[in-house]
């Protein structure tokens, strides 16, 4: 049975018993969170979510790239988010790699070198903060005053706030 064959079995015998509003696309909190994709943030239990109250953005590190600048910008111009919240975390695999470095790996890989920025970082906090400046100075986001960033500690659940 593949990875993917197992999480189909949980969902149908899950079936539909998660809490929270179904009934617009716009999150009831007006609140946009972003954080990495690393499987130990678990966003909706962290915050106490419920469905339908936040965007969840993830990706590498959770930094703001230019696409979670298109994605903030859907979401604040269409669907009325009017908050940001950063998460990055301690342990981060983004820390175990330099930018050179990853990409000579995929141009030796695959002949072509990416033209995207791997965001590779040695602190969270300075992540965090790096990804509150993009937020707070990008001129497609009408909502850039209530950015706040936190770097989670996976091992003991803390938040610490990066100012």
């Amino acid at each position: 049975m593949t990875a993917i064959d197992e999480l189909l079995r949980r969902n149908a015998e899950l079936g539909n018993i998660v809490p929270g509003d179904r009934s617009s696309p716009r999150p009831s909190m007006s609140v946009t969170i972003l954080t990495c994709m690393d499987s130990r943030i678990r966003v909706f239990e962290i915050f106490g979510l419920k469905q339908g109250e936040a965007h969840v953005l993830r990706n590498a590190g959770g930094v703001v790239t230019d696409d979670v600048i298109r994605s903030l910008a859907l979401s604040q111009r269409k669907l009325g988010t009017r908050e940001v919240l950063l998460v990055h975390h301690t342990n981060c695999g983004l820390e175990l790699v330099t930018e050179d470095a990853f990409k000579d790996e995929l141009e030796q890989d695959s002949g072509l070198r990416p033209t995207w920025s791997v965001e590779a970082f040695r602190e969270a906090k300075d992540s965090v903060r790096g990804s509150m400046n993009r937020v707070r100075h990008s001129a497609f986001l009408p909502h850039r005053d209530n950015v706040r960033g936190f770097v989670y500690d996976v091992h003991t659940g803390q938040l610490t706030e990066v100012v």
